[in-house]
């Protein structure tokens, strides 16, 4: 273990700006190799400074860059100023707001917009845009304002959002009694054979690529998760489905539906950026790539979202269009398939 430079400052006068626990099965690894794994756009120089700067902790106790990290040791990057997702900036960016009372408000988020900041985001996010629009927001158990749930940067769609503390602590014991209704409307690879399903299977970090989840079927890994899937309208290689969620996890829909074989289309961090079904024609090729220009992410919405008002007990359900590109991308699937039939 290493002594800090500068032996004055204690671990209480230093802010904590990132925390993992190695898993049962994690090798001996340097910590600096660990910690690439898990921190999105870090650099191993990055990482290497803040070693050299005695902000690396393992189990409370600074260590150098070359430590070896075993099973269950709690690794903790800490720094002398706060990160920068607590220091929130009142950002005039516009809203699209579904609904508002005193108690809570409903928005509909464009696709591109990352809900709260984070490593490398630190602007631009829905959490700049509501302090701005909105003063003395409750923060949740994350210290984020109004935030009851959230989804993916590249989704687009419904979210609640808590103007008071007693709205938040209401609807926040919804999502997690799994009393809230959410639909999502998402275009698959492939025929998804079966009219209905349910997909279950835990979900945890993927432990060879930090940035994925993945489904661990079997064991006490990961969370439990449940999605009830409906097939909308099957399109030659790809099909239009309808998801409800029972839990809420990380990239839920994205990691469940590739799990049974049908990767969300254009979702770049599952491969479902490929072109995993269908013709090795060039024309066909030519029509995904450009099916990929119109529709340049994931393809899912939040498309419903429903809960029991906090105040009047009501059970209120909101319902949202889908967006311009993927209405587009699902209309030259159509075309494709019209075509591809005659």
């Amino acid at each position: 273990m290493d002594t800090p430079e500068n032996p004055e400052l204690s671990q209480e006068e230093l802010f904590e700006h990132h925390k993992f626990v190695a898993s049962k099965g994690q090798e001996p690894l340097r910590v600096d190799k660990f910690l690439m794994n898990f921190i999105e756009n870090a650099t191993r120089n990055k990482i290497q400074q803040a070693a050299k700067q005695g902000h690396i902790w393992v189990n409370d106790a600074i260590v150098k860059q070359n430590y070896k990290v075993k099973a269950g040791d709690e690794v903790k990057v800490m720094f002398e100023h706060p990160p920068y997702e607590f220091l929130l900036t009142p950002e005039d960016i516009p809203l699209d707001i579904v609904y508002e009372d005193d108690s809570l408000l409903v928005v509909n988020k464009p696709a591109g917009m990352v809900v709260h900041p984070g490593h490398g985001n630190y602007s631009g996010t829905l959490i700049n845009a509501l302090v701005h629009h909105f003063d003395h927001l409750p923060k949740n158990s994350s210290e984020r304002p109004g935030l009851v749930h959230r989804i993916d940067k590249d989704t687009s769609g419904l979210l609640v959002i808590a103007k008071t503390e007693h709205a938040m602590t209401h609807l926040a014991k919804q999502f997690f009694d799994k009393s809230s209704a959410r639909e999502y409307l998402a275009l698959v690879w492939g025929n998804v054979t079966d009219d209905e399903g349910i997909v279950e299977g835990h979900i945890a970090r993927n432990p060879k690529n930090r940035l994925q989840m993945m489904v661990f079927p079997e064991g006490d890994q990961g969370k439990d998760a449940v999605t009830h899937y409906k097939v909308i309208e099957r399109l030659g290689y790809v099909t239009l489905i309808s998801c409800k969620l029972e839990t809420g996890r990380t990239h839920q829909i994205r990691v469940h539906m590739k799990y049974i074989g049908h990767t969300l289309f254009n979702d770049e961090r599952y491969g479902g950026d490929k072109i995993l079904k269908g013709t090795t024609f060039t024309k066909y090729k030519q029509f995904v790539e450009n099916a990929f220009k119109i529709l340049p992410r994931q393809a899912l919405h939040a498309k419903t979202l429903g809960f029991e008002h906090p105040v009047s007990g009501e059970f209120m359900q909101f319902d949202s269009e889908l967006p311009e590109d993927m209405t587009l991308c699902i209309e030259k699937w159509r075309n494709y398939a019209k075509h591809s039939e005659s």
